[in-house]
Parts: C-alpha cells; structure tokens; sequence
C-alpha cells in the first residue's frame, strides 16, 4: 500500500488486533474552534487544551521516514489518547497508524519497514509490532501486571516492570490482616514525588528476543534489590539502552537504600553482558583509573554504533542535582574513561553518536537549547543558534530532525540542516490554532543586576500591543530553582496565556538558571534569599520604566522554587506588588526539610539541616525562611496546591494560608487532591487557570 492509498484508507491498518479483554474505551476527538473562539483570537485554557501535542519521534534507519506520537484531549472525558503518526520524508505525505481505541507510545524501529511499540489496547500496557503501514500487528510481550518501557535490538531485549520486593503494608506482612491499611516504615524515603513507598520497585529484565516475542525475562536488578532501575521519581527508560547488535545491555542504577539513599544522588552505569549473564559497574570501575571519584549522577548510556564505546552524562558534585552535566566516553575494548568536555563550562543533554568518533548533543545556552556536535578530542561546533528550545532530536543515515517549540509555538518537528543550521518545519499539529490565534511580542532583553552582571529577561506582550495604554504586569519567578527560564511552551504556566488575558510578563534568568555558565548556576545554593532576589527586583524595575507598565497594577506569581520567591518577596516587595500567586511553594524550610523527600536537595540547597547550629551557611537559609517575613505580608495572595505533592508537601502551602487569614489578609487556597506537584488533567487544569486569572484580573485590572 502507498502513503497516498493508506491516506484515503486513513491510515489505520489493525485489522489482524486481537480482541481487547479490559481495552480502554474509545476516545472522540473533536478539537475544533468555536466561531466564538475563531473572533476572539486569542489564547484562552480552553483553546490551549484544544491543540494536539506532539511527543517521541524517530527516523528509520535508512532516514526515509518519520515515526512520531501525537496526544490530543478529550475536555469532557478529561482524558488524552495518544496516536503514531508516520511521515514519509520525501514526499511529506503523513499517515495515522493507530487510531483512538487505545493509547501508543514509545515507537521504536527494529528495521526499515517494521515497528514496535507500547499500547494498552488489551488493559495493561504491553510491547506490539507491525509494519509501517499499520499492518500485521501483533503482541511482542504478555508480561502479567504489563510493563513501562523496553527496547529490541539483535537477538535481545529489555523491558521494564514493578517488582515486589519488600513487605511494607500491613496487608502483606500480616496475612489475616488483609483489611489492614497500615505502612510501617524502619528507614527513609517513605514517599517520592507523588507516592509512597509500597515496597514495590521498578526493575530492568534482560530478555531473547525471538520469533518475534519477548521471552525468558531475567531480573539484573536482583528479586530483593530494593532500587529502582531506570531511576524514581521520572522513570526514564532513555536511562538504559542495548548495544546495537544486542549482545549488552547498559543501564542505570542508584543501588543505595535508607538514609543514604535520600541523602545521595550517587548513580552508575551498568553493564550487563547476554553471553555471560555477568554485570559489571562500569562508573565505579572509572573512579579506579581516571581523576574522578564519580560520586554524583551518571546517567544515560548510549552505545555506539560499533558498540565499542558508551557515552554518559555524568556530575561531579554528590548531592547536587543542578552540577555540571560532563560527557564521558568509556572505551569498552581498551576499558579507559575520557572526559570529552574537560575545562568547559557549558552542559551535555541528549546525547546521540554521529559514527564512531563523534555525537552530537542538545546544548543549553544563554537562555535556549541549541544542536552541537563534539568530537572525541572535545572539539566543539554549535550547529542552530536562535530563540528556541530543541528538547531532542533523531538522527539516522546523515539526517536529523529536531523536536523544537518557542515561547510562542508549541512543539513542531523540524529538519536540521547540519551544515547550516538552518530548521525547516516538517509537521504542522495545530493550523487552525495560529491561524485564527495571536501571539504576543516577545522581546529579549539583557539587564544590568545589581552586582553588574547582565541577566537575559525575557518580556511577553499582550497580543494586538498599544504602546499610548498602560498594561498590568507579572514578575514570573521560576521553579527548580535551577531550571531555564529558556523558550520553553508550556500547559501549565504558559507566557502567552498570561499575555492573551492582557498581562505584560517579566521571566528573567535569575541567579540560579543554567545556561549561562555553571558560576551563575551555583550561586544560588545557600543563599535563597540573596542575589537572586536581587535579580528580580532588578528585572521588574527596569522593565517598569516603560510607560506601558502600569506600575501600581503589578503582580507576582511562581511555582516550585518559584512559590518560595513569591512567599519570600511578599514580605520584602516595599509595595512593589498589589497581588501574589504561589503554586506548591516552600514556605516554611524548617518543616520543609522534615516533609521532603530527597534529602540531598534540600541539604544542598540550604547549607544543611536545621540542627546544624553550627553551619553558617544553613543558619543563614532557615533564618530568612519566608515564614519568618509573614508579618510583613500587606497583598492578596492566592496560594495553590496538590494533595500528592511529597517533593513540596501540602502542608507547606497550608502554612502559608493559614498565615495569611490569620493576620486579615485577603487570600485563597485552590487544593486539587489528584494532583501531584504539577496540575496535569484537563479539566483541573483549566480550573487551576481560571481561579489563577481570575484572582490576578480581581486585583490588578482596572476598570474601565
């Protein structure tokens, strides 16, 4: 069949599916604009939640052709499924090779014409294949419980399931107690981001591959091994990988339990080999004959394509998750580890080998993220350039195509022209979107702080701008803390949403924001109420000299780290803002570093624990906690939370209310109870975006 017959058939070829048993139910999906939406123009939550979504892409082999997820929404239903798409190169002709019966994700190309991929069309999430014109479709795996990622090369395979290890709830330690709801705990993490420990991990099984089905799965984690493998609390399966020809299998693995566990980032590369069933720790075997102790993360292996070498992303610093991202190269014939990016100051993500002597990366810089390319002497060559976020990329026979969005557009994929640089867009997901939708300026500005540094802020215009009128303004503070303030798009807090609703918005790259060298990063741990204070005090007086910035209607709003500065500021703005908005915010670091979870960032970021009197650098943090400067709070605030966010617990923003209503000040609490530390469902989120608008709207709009 041709791209243009299986067009017309529309693209779905699942005749040969069996029969789901607990297949989800079928999902409409109707996303059109409204003629009402079509006149307005502009970018509301209910328009956002209406665009598809695009996620993983990978090249054929022979880089004729593109496979790529698309996940689209359902408000009513308050779910998404999620769709292949397949895109033939040449032609640019796109098929739809599943359709909205069930969810897939994760494709994967074992040659030119065949795929496999994730899909829970029979109830659980399990491994598929078929060929790229949706045809001869069948089960690789029937693994009980189903599974959260794999991979397939040669003869071999991994994938990735939930292992029982420990028996912590009192209905299986005790087994006429069946009712019980009880956990008992002898040692920490007792919860993770958004769960609790139920003594069940995540383990990697090494796996044959044959006649077309996973088979004969090994747990290399070990039965009793409680750790997971790829690491809580993201789970990512890009942190394990097969060798080309199958034979190994490299993964990574934080084998640390208790105390020690929640107090370490200290991770290594494993190396597991088919024929002999052995395992090796190939970070630790490094630390035995290089300059380096390898005590911080290292993650992501990535075999090249002669299966002789692995790259890694490794830090150096144990306990600091923001440290400098290196690249390693560990030379499996000669058993020697190279530090490619020795004496540089810059980050490696996303790695992929271009031959055997060289890989290109994902480059963070000033801001943006950026294609590079490297060699094995750590030569360097910035391949884009230009304000935008290329979160990753697929690169197969000399092509490479770019997953890339902008403050003002939404995930795209684009090819990368790898002599020039040059990005031309490949996929359109949302047409009538930036048809009928305007999108605000937004201006890139370097501004002076107040040590004498110059701070990359970007500033967001309202669509359809008037410069003669004046504007309402948000400072927008930024999570982490040691996150990008970069041209990221966004469905939780996203800068054109804000602008459409008529706010001017203020993002600088505070003290604290990679990128712009790992000096800048690092200044902020121990010193959370200091010089990134200073920046945004900096960012959101000089944007105020404009006269479009109606300087007695300005507000202040963040997350995360970002809550934390709202909190904070509210008590140090000298009348700069007349309302807040702090989502799942650190109020209180005293309670804070008791409800936590990952003890290292907490221990990092403050200097220390509370008790260490005689610690100066954490004294310093817990006394400038912002519930220390509550007394001074004199604005509304607006304080948002989930009741399954364990990395900044609940509690900390139920302080915060109760601080506020106590003292007469006016404020309100938006409690979602199935949510975690992000806002992820449809309908909650536009719930959580209309109590945030209409908060800010209340105090900081003037009527007309």
């Amino acid at each position: 069949m041709t791209f243009a017959s299986l067009l017309a058939a529309g693209g779905c070829g699942e005749s040969e599916a069996p029969e789901a048993t607990n297949a989800p139910e079928p999902l409409v999906i109707n996303n059109a604009l409204t003629e009402a939406e079509k006149e307005a123009g502009i970018l509301t939550p209910e328009v956002m939640w209406k665009m598809a979504r695009i996620g993983s892409e990978t090249l054929s082999p022979d880089g004729s052709k593109l496979l790529y997820t698309l996940t689209e929404y359902n408000m009513a239903e308050n779910r998404g499924i999620t769709s292949l798409r397949l895109r033939d190169m040449e032609s640019g002709e796109e098929v739809r090779l599943t359709d909205n019966n069930s969810s897939n994700s994760a494709p994967q190309w074992l040659d030119n014409e065949t795929i496999a991929f994730m899909s829970n069309r029979t109830g659980e999430m399990q491994v598929w294949a078929m060929d790229c014109n949706g045809d001869k479709l069948q089960q690789v795996t029937d693994i009980a419980g189903g599974i959260e990622g794999f991979g397939i090369a040669g003869d071999h395979a991994f994938y990735t399931k939930r292992v029982e290890v420990a028996k912590l709830k009192g209905s299986n330690k005790y087994d006429d107690m069946d009712k019980s709801k009880v956990r008992i705990y002898d040692d920490l993490m007792v919860r993770h981001w958004d769960y609790w420990d139920d003594g069940s991990y995540l383990h990697v099984f090494a796996a044959d591959y044959k006649d077309g089905k996973i088979v004969n799965g090994k747990d290399v984690i070990g039965a009793d091994a409680a750790y997971d493998s790829p690491l809580a609390p993201y789970f990512d399966t890009a942190e394990i990988t097969l060798s080309p020809d199958g034979s190994l299998l490299a993964y990574t693995c934080k084998p640390l339990t208790g105390v020690e566990y929640a107090l370490s980032t200290d991770s290594d590369i494993f190396l597991y080999n088919f024929a002999t069933a052995d395992t090796r720790n190939l970070t630790k075997e490094a630390a035995q004959t290089t300059d380096d102790k390898f005590v911080g993360y290292d993650k992501y292996p990535v075999f090249s394509p002669d299966g002789t070498k692995i790259a890694f992303r490794s830090q150096r610093r144990p306990g600091n998750e923001a440290d400098q991202q290196r690249l390693w190269v560990f030379d499996l014939n000669t058993n020697e580890c190279t530090y490619i990016t020795r004496g540089q100051d810059y980050c490696v993500t996303e790695v992929v080998w271009d031959g055997n002597d060289a890989m290109y990366f994902v480059l963070p810089w000033r801001g943006t993220h950026q294609v590079a390319r490297i060699d094995l002497n750590g030569n360097m060559k910035q391949i884009t350039s230009g304000n935008h976020d290329i979160n990753n990329f697929t690169f197969a026979a000399g092509k490479m195509v770019a997953n890339m969005n902008t403050i003002s557009k939404a995930v795209e994929l684009y090819d990368v022209n790898l002599e020039s640089g040059e990005l031309t867009q490949l996929t359109d997901a949302n047409p009538e979107i930036y048809e009928h939708i305007k999108m605000g300026e937004v201006q890139e500005r370097w501004i002076t702080t107040t040590d004498g540094k110059k701070m990359l802020t970007w500033v967001i215009l309202p669509p359809n701008f008037d410069a003669t009128k004046k504007y309402p303004t948000l400072l927008y503070c930024q999570g982490g803390p040691q996150s990008t303030v970069s041209q990221f798009w966004s469905y939780r807090w996203n800068f054109q949403l804000m602008a459409a609703q008529g706010y001017v918005v203020v993002a600088p790259n505070r003290r604290g924001c990679p990128s712009f060298g790992q000096e800048w990063t690092d200044q902020i741990s121990g010193d959370y109420s200091g010089q990134n204070i200073k920046d945004y005090l900096a960012a959101i007086d000089e944007v105020s000299k404009e006269p479009w910035v109606d300087v007695d209607h300005r507000g202040c709003v963040g997350a995360s780290y970002g809550g934390y500065s709202t909190y904070y500021l509210a008590g140090v703005h000298e009348g700069r803002f007349k309302a807040f908005i702090a989502h799942c915010g650190i109020f209180n670091f005293e309670s804070m570093y008791g409800h936590t979870e990952e003890l290292f960032f907490v221990t990092n970021d403050y200097g220390g624990a509370y008790w260490e009197t005689d610690n100066a650098t954490a004294m310093r943090s817990y006394a400038n906690s912002p519930h220390k400067k509550v007394a001074n709070w004199d604005s509304p605030i607006m304080i948002i939370t989930g009741e399954k966010d364990y990395r900044i617990p609940y509690s900390q923003s139920l302080e915060a209310f109760t601080a506020a209503r106590v003292q007469g000040l006016d404020a309100r609490l938006v409690s979602f109870e199935n949510e975690a530390h992000q806002v992820f469902q449809p309908q909650n989120s536009v719930v959580w975006n209309r109590e945030f608008f209409s908060w800010l709207d209340k105090y900081l709009k003037v009527e007309e």
